[in-house]
């Protein structure tokens, strides 16, 4: 029996513990494929990125060769014998990692998983990676508190977690890694202040901490970073001031600390960066005069000092900053003349010096030592002339003068701008005629030249401007004609000249499928509106008003498929207004008073929503919204009342409309009693709210209940619209005290909050009542640029006010389009401003207190989510409400594809912006100043 053992032990293993070894080793082939295999199986490859993440039938029997170097992202060393980077950015991967893995990869050097939707708590695990070089986990969703451990990462040179979701404090023991060059921990939640220990980086060299809650006085040890060279760290909102050891950065070449909150003054000691590049300093509450000492700045490229309390004057010695190409000083209270050496800056490219206080004359000889671009002056004290050179270096591509005391002729200023895309003049003292030479304008596409004095006639030339899209130069004297080739200008979209002293007929719309907007309101235009009209499809907006315009309203123009606003008062017209009116769904805002019309009013939803003063000053016309028709006229079911059929059939009306009424006030009776049990009913007034009664409201939604907004009339005609909100008991005192709150809040684009009729369990809010419907219904028709435009900036500035304005602030919680609405003058409303909390509030199964403004965690999530929102409805408005594209689609396609409206390279700024919304959440302020500098 002894003898036989060895034999049964080897029987053993070659028949049970050798298959054994075999099929690990065909299971697994080496440990870094199957740790990869195991890495993948808890991820979500929506795109089958990793489709080639299989073992072969037959791995290398020695067990060197690591299956995975073939895989995609993945590099191993040169024998194969090592994976030493991972590299899994842009997959479309989504999951989270529970980072059991790691340990296997001793020898990885870089690790890049960017770009994807990663979700969960960043996995401690990946600090095991103790040879790491480069780990990059930007753009994810990445949560929680940044993990402990990341010194174990003693050869880390690259740490980018840039926009994720990151909360808590920012981790001071980063600061321990020597080797570290660059760090960006921008884009998050991080809060709290920076840590002093950030200081002490020994070799960091790129240093990114913007946009996060960020909080505290800037570290001074910061200063002790002598290897940066560049440092971002605003968008967050700090206290106090720049401390003058930021000075002490030697190597530093660009520096951000915009929209910060910080305040005092710019510190002298700044001047000591010589080799400072970039300097971005706008958004906060810098205050005094500008240094003189920052001339010593000789390599400064890009200065901006914009939208703080800076007051003084420019500083002279700015002419020793050769290398300047942007400067912008705009939104300060800036005085004094534009010293004349800032003309001479040889690479000077960008002026905006706008909104300020400045007076004199603009240098002479602006654009003639430099290849201006951007020029935009606009909104100071300036008088003079235009400087003759303006357009000398031949790059010029905006030029915003508006809302300045310039004097003079446009001729021949202006005669070298080949290249000037958007020129702004208007609401100046300009004079003469309108004597651009508009066949060198080949690239013009936006034109206003409103509020001057120029006169001189229609420039007939203005046909040669082939790419202008805008045209506006209303409240000029400038008389005349209007030339017939106007409207088949191929780009033409907006043309408006109100009170410009216009005589003799419309001409002939030719070939204006383009056109969208035409406001000739104001003049003395005559004869008839041209049948043709019918052909301009495009048409949003006519408004004619205050002509002498005769015989009868076009057939084709009610016809016409997006026509939203049309004013044709104060003329002469004559005869009925076409029934076609009747069946139009787009149109929103109708004015025919103060002419010869008679007839029956068309029946039209839109019509019954609109102010009778749309129709009087025409006794000869009745119906709804006027008065009821007489019995002479002809009733909408076809019978003449004084036929004996029609007298049958007027009395079994009559019989049947008496039951109604008697159902009807069956319902109001039950409807009474259910609101007398739940209470009795209040009334709270603010300022504005017309005279109503509970009477009123109460009589008014008896005919819907509805959770949304429905239209209140009182009996004196006062009309303003409820919105209808429940909630407990218990919640009626919290809810009523941020409702006043958000009452208080002031702004011309909300939707101002008039009243609040309520009992113990339901309030109907009252509001200003907006008659040309809301963004969503009008969304697919809003082909004209200049209307998305003024969408996207409204809505951006009331965002902005709610954010940066009101102390504390309140976020909006449910920016859409169905909350952008339109008043009866086509204004910009933002509705239900911070609603948001209080309905989720009274309609949640776990009742709890909540306010407009909420706790300051609250609210700084319901601004980003404002943000995010917002981004989605720039998409939403370029793309005429499709809901289905990608970003990707948008930047490569939504130039030529937004609805056919035009905008070029406004466009781009708005996809721009909302990209940035999405992805790293700026401030609304931020946002705004992005568009008003992009889209003028």
């Amino acid at each position: 029996m002894e003898i036989l053992l060895p034999t049964y032990h080897f029987t053993l293993f070659f028949f049970f513990f050798l298959p054994l070894m075999a099929s690990s080793l065909l299971a697994g082939a080496d440990p870094f494929s199957d740790a990869l295999l195991r890495f993948k199986s808890e991820l979500i490859d929506d795109s089958n990125s990793l489709q080639n993440w299989l073992l072969p039938p037959h791995p290398d029997s020695a067990g060197i060769r690591i299956s995975a170097c073939s895989w995609t992202g993945i590099q191993c060393n040169s024998n194969s014998s090592a994976v030493i980077a991972i590299d899994l950015s842009g997959k479309n991967l989504r999951g989270s990692l529970a980072g059991d893995q790691f340990p296997v990869f001793s020898d990885l050097l870089s690790l890049n998983l960017s770009h994807n939707a990663f979700s969960g708590h960043l996995p401690p695990g990946i600090f095991s990676l103790t040879a790491l070089k480069s780990l990059d986990i930007s753009r994810n969703n990445f949560s929680g508190r940044f993990p402990p451990g990341i010194p174990k990462l003693k050869n880390l040179v690259v740490l980018d977690a840039f926009s994720n979701s990151f909360s808590g404090p920012l981790p001071a023991d980063v600061s321990q890694i020597e080797t570290l060059k660059i760090l960006n921990f921008a884009g998050s939640y991080f809060s709290g202040p920076i840590p002093p220990a950030y200081g002490s980086f020994r070799s960091l060299e790129f240093l990114h901490l913007a946009g996060n809650f960020l909080a505290g006085n800037l570290p001074p040890e910061l200063g002790n970073l002598t290897t940066l060279s560049h440092m971002e760290i605003g968008y967050n909102s700090y206290d106090g001031e720049i401390p003058p050891q930021f000075g002490d950065m030697s190597e530093l070449q660009y520096l951000d600390i915009a929209d910060a909150n910080i305040s005092g003054a710019i510190p002298d000691h700044l001047c000591n960066l010589t080799k400072l590049e970039s300097l971005f300093l706008f958004k906060n509450y810098l205050h005094g005069s500008i240094p003189r000492q920052l001339s010593k700045l000789a390599a400064i490229k890009s200065l901006d000092l914009s939208d703080n309390l800076l007051s003084g004057t420019i500083p002279d010695t700015f002419s020793d900053l050769k290398n300047l190409r942007l400067l912008s000083l705009m939104y300060n209270d800036l005085t004094g003349a534009v010293p004349p050496a800032i003309a001479k800056l040889p690479e000077l490219d960008t002026l905006l010096i706008w909104s300020n206080s400045l007076t004199g004359s603009l240098p002479q000889d602006l654009g003639l030592h430099s290849k201006l671009q951007h020029v935009d002056v606009s909104t100071n004290y300036f008088v003079g002339a235009i400087p003759a050179g303006i357009c000398s270096g031949g790059e010029l591509l905006r030029l915003i003068l508006f809302s300045n005391n310039f004097t003079g002729g446009l001729h021949p200023s202006l005669s070298d701008c080949s290249s000037l895309i958007r020129l702004r003049l208007e609401d100046n003292s300009f004079s003469g005629d309108i004597s651009l030479p508009f066949r060198n304008l080949s690239r013009l596409s936006y034109l206003d030249l409103s509020r001057n004095q120029f006169a001189g006639g229609f420039p007939n030339n203005i046909v040669k401007a082939s790419a202008l899209e805008y045209f506006n130069v209303s409240y000029n004297p400038i008389a005349g004609v209007i030339p017939i080739e106007l409207w088949s200008m191929p780009n033409l979209r907006n043309v408006s000249a109100v009170s410009c002293s216009l005589s003799g007929n419309i001409p002939e719309f030719r070939r204006c499928r383009s056109v969208s907007v035409v406001e000739l309101s104001s003049n003395f235009l005559l004869g008839k509106i041209p049948e043709s009209i019918s052909g301009c499809t495009s048409l949003v907006r006519v408004d004619l008003s205050n002509n002498s315009l005769k015989g009868s309203i076009p057939e084709g123009l009610a016809a016409l498929p997006n026509l939203s606003v049309l004013d044709l008062s104060q003329n002469r017209f004559d005869g009925a207004i076409p029934t076609k009116f009747g069946a139009s769904t787009s149109l929103k805002l109708f004015n025919v008073a103060d002419n010869d019309l008679s007839g029956l009013i068309p029946l039209n939803p839109n019509f019954e929503n609109m102010d009778r003063s749309a129709f009087t000053g025409n006794p000869k016309l009745c119906g709804a919204p006027l008065r009821a028709c007489h019995r002479e006229n002809v009733i909408s079911s076809g019978f003449k009342l004084g036929s004996r059929k029609a007298q049958k059939v007027a009395w079994i009306l009559i019989l049947c409309a008496a039951i109604v009424l008697v159902l009807l006030a069956a319902v109001f009776a039950i409807l009474y009693v259910e609101r007398i049990g739940k209470g009795r009913w209040k009334l709270v007034a603010f300022d504005g709210l017309p005279r109503l009664t509970v009477d009123d409201v109460l009589r008014s939604v008896d005919r819907g209940e509805a959770m949304g907004m429905c239209k209140i009339v009182s009996s004196t005609g006062i009309t303003v619209t409820a919105k209808k909100i429940e909630w407990e008991t218990k919640e009626m005192k919290a809810a009523l005290a941020s409702l006043a709150r958000i009452a208080n809040v002031r702004h011309k684009n909300l939707l101002r909050l008039l009243g609040i009729c309520y009992n113990k369990r339901v309030a109907y809010l009252l509001y200003d009542y907006t008659s040309n419907g809301s963004l969503d219904e009008r969304i697919g028709d809003m082909k004209d640029w200049e209307a998305k435009c003024s969408v996207i900036t409204g809505v951006a500035k009331a965002l902005s006010f709610l954010h940066h304005d009101c102390n504390p602030a309140i976020p909006h919680g449910d920016v859409k389009s169905s909350n952008v609405l339109f008043d009866g003058n086509m204004d910009l409303r933002l509705a239900e401003c911070g609603l948001d909390s209080i309905v989720k509030s009274s309609s949640s199964s776990k009742r709890r207190k909540t306010s407009a403004c909420g706790a300051s965690t609250t609210t700084r999530d319901g601004i980003r989510k404002d943000v995010y929102d917002f981004g989605e409805l720039i998409f939403e408005v370029l793309t005429n409400g499709r809901a289905d594209v990608t970003e990707e689609e948008i930047m490569r396609d939504v130039a030529e594809k937004s609805g056919g409206g035009g905008g070029g390279e406004g466009v781009e700024v708005a996809v721009e912006v909302a990209v940035l919304c999405r992805r790293s959440r700026p401030s609304m302020a931020e946002v705004v100043k992005l568009l008003s500098s992009g889209l003028r």
